[in-house]
């Protein structure tokens, strides 16, 4: 990203935040934008993120925007994640409770039916880009 793509992206996450109070919700016109703020709150490249859903298993469980054949009716679907108050019904929705989360779900809901991941951190950064882009 270009040094002043960046710039925008940090000023459009930022009053994310401030309008939020600390919430990924947010409501941002056209896919680039929506990718900027993603970067900003994730650090993470969400178009490196579908190999990585279809290679952890994640598309077995979940229905996921834009991956073809993310169809799984066992978790949630991971649609309008920036919208959610949330993640995994536990954690307040920021990108490092996501990231946490994608990381070792069971660590924060110990009865949770998503298991350990085996998703390294960098890993889970680049899938909740895609998370929070959709």
């Amino acid at each position: 990203m270009r040094g002043r793509d960046r710039y925008r992206a940090i000023l459009i996450a930022a009053a994310v935040v401030l309008a939020g109070a600390g919430t990924a919700a947010v409501v941002v016109s056209g896919q680039q934008q929506q990718s900027d703020v993603a970067l900003a709150l994730t650090g993470g490249d969400a178009s490196r993120a579908p190999p990585l859903l279809r290679r952890y298993g994640c598309a077995g469980c979940h229905t996921i925007p834009g991956i073809p054949g993310a169809d799984g009716q066992v978790g949630a679907p991971l649609r309008d994640m920036r919208s959610r108050v949330y993640v995994g019904g536990v954690l307040p929705n920021n990108a490092d409770n996501l990231i946490k989360w994608i990381v070792s779900p069971t660590t924060f809901n110990p009865k949770s039916a998503m298991p350990r991941t085996g998703v390294s951190e960098s890993e889970a950064r680049d899938i909740a880009a895609y998370l929070y882009a959709q």
